[in-house]
Formats: C-alpha cells, structure tokens, sequence
C-alpha cells in the first residue's frame, strides 16, 4: 500500500500539462507519437486485424497518447486514470474531439477491470512500471478479457539494460524485457511483436513496446497466438 501511496503523492505535484506528461522531456513528444503510431498501425484495421471502433487509454494523464494515437483511428475512445486532476485537464485537452471521448475513469489500474469484450486496442503507456508484479501480472489478465476478437494490448514502456530498478521518487520499477516477457506469458497473452523505441537520446532510458494478443496453449503447451 506504501508503494501506491507513495506513487499518488508524486503525482499530485506533477503539472496537468503536456510538460508534466513527459517529465520534463516534451521534446519528445513528437517522437513518441509518430513511433507509436506507426507500430499501432500494424496490428489494425485489416483481415485478421484489431477493428477501429473503441480503444481504452490507461494511465492516460491529460489524454497525450489519446489526442494524437487513438483519436486518428478509433471511433471512441475511454481513458482511465487514478488522477481526477488529469482526468478534469483532459476535457480541455481534448476539446473539438470530446464527444468521441465516451468514458472517464478515474480509477488506479490495479482496482480497474475493463469491461469484457470491448476493446479492439488496450494501450498501456508509461504506467506499468507503477504496478507491482503481483498487479500488473492480474491487469493483464483482465485486460485480455477486455479484449475483442483480434484485439491487441500494446503495452509501452522504460525497460531496464539488467534486472529490475526501483525509482523511489515516483515509487515505481523498471523492469527488464526478460521479466516484462515473463509476466505477459503468465497472463495468457502472446507477444506478436516488440521493438525498440529509436531517435530517443542515449543517455535515456531505453522504450520499448510490445503487442500482444489473446493465446491459447497447444497440447505441448506451449502458448501460440490466437488465429
């Protein structure tokens, strides 16, 4: 409970800007967005594909990634938030594409399910490392009940070079891609695809992002993706 506490402390200081969504780091924004889009871009709107009409933003802050990601692809899109400050910026922010906005939760993911079957995409940004192993490995699970059919969680985040590292200012981890991977096949999802954040700076922690999918266990069991 201390580590949630902790968490939500840091996060009523931290501005309702774009700014503060980027910790200091706005001139990445840019960066950021044209990467994610062009990663989502591959797993929807085709034969086999995620459909385009309703995507869930978790840990969505003002709703950045739900401007610029979502918005230009989906029909609807719901945020979920345990900041009601963010969630409150967001209305603004998303001012002229707000009726196409259709929920506001203001919720921590760990005590957050999403309702079943209702999302083509589940994008989960820069959020995960704020969950315990414990928590995030039981997200994941209910996000893939969340999920549509072809449905795709894209889970975004630091990685760490080795093992796991605590931020103790923002009371979070970062976790390496080995134990992301771990957990994400414990959950019954399947990684279709991970790359590598690029033309973020060196000194920088590394990004990567990760689709994954509803699997199914063949009779060896091993975990394949859904057709």
């Amino acid at each position: 409970m201390q580590f949630y506490a902790r968490a939500k402390h840091f996060y009523r200081e931290v501005p309702a800007t774009e700014e503060g969504m980027m910790g200091d780091y706005v001139e990445l924004s840019s960066v950021d967005i044209k990467s994610s889009r062009e990663f989502l871009r591959k797993f929807v709107g085709g034969p086999g594909k995620a459909g385009t009409d309703c995507a869930l933003d978790c840990g969505s802050g003002i709703g950045r990634v739900t401007k610029h990601v979502l918005l230009p692809v989906f029909k609807s899109v719901e945020l979920v938030d345990m900041m009601e400050s963010f969630l409150a910026a967001a209305q603004n922010y998303l001012q002229g594409k707000e009726e196409r906005v259709k929920m506001y939760y203001c919720s921590s993911l760990q005590e957050f399910t999403p309702a079943p079957q209702k999302y083509d995409v589940i994008w989960i940004q820069w959020v995960s490392g704020n969950l315990t192993d414990k928590d995030l490995l039981e997200f994941l699970i209910r996000c893939q009940n969340g999920l549509k059919d072809n449905g795709v969680v894209i889970l975004k985040d630091n990685v760490a070079r080795e093992g796991c590292i605590l931020d103790p200012l923002d009371s979070s981890v970062i976790r390496d891609l080995s134990i992301l991977r771990r957990l994400v096949e414990k959950s019954g999802l399947a990684i279709l695809e991970q790359e590598r954040q690029e033309d973020f700076p060196e000194q920088c922690v590394p990004v990567w992002m990760l689709a994954l999918q509803k699997a199914f266990p063949e009779r060896e069991g091993v975990w394949v993706r859904s057709p």
